[in-house]
């Protein structure tokens, strides 16, 4: 049986680790983030953290060199914990709590609103 949690770098809070995945569109419920979407890129599930597009941005100082010879300043997107998230439900337009439904011998992530069906 696959492990549905996984416990924190720090020892602590259990997080799901089904209820986001990659290419999931989320939106922040909380922090500077909140209320912004963007799409999921990587899951760090032993961190209980995502990196997701647009969220959590921070400059990044660049040296000069060979592959950047004017250097400067670069976005680069932050990790963010799970716990900020939730799956962007398009019909809704917010974000929703999901249902892990069984449908064919396939596990589906539902809205738990208007039951439309995430992919993955």
């Amino acid at each position: 049986m696959p492990q549905r949690f996984c416990e924190a770098a720090d020892g602590g809070l259990l997080v799901s680790v089904h209820r986001i995945r990659k290419n999931d569109t989320v939106v922040a419920i909380s922090g500077v983030n909140a209320g912004k979407t963007g799409k999921v890129l990587k899951v760090l599930p032993a961190d209980g953290k995502a990196i997701v597009e647009g969220l959590n941005v921070a400059k990044k100082a660049l040296k000069k060199s060979q592959a950047n010879p004017q250097g400067g300043f670069v976005d680069k997107d932050r990790p963010i914990s799970l716990s900020k998230l939730m799956p962007y439900c398009p019909n809704c337009k917010k974000g929703v709590r999901t249902a892990r439904v069984r449908e064919g011998g396939v596990v589906v992530r539902k809205c738990k609103i208007c039951r439309h069906a995430f992919g993955g």
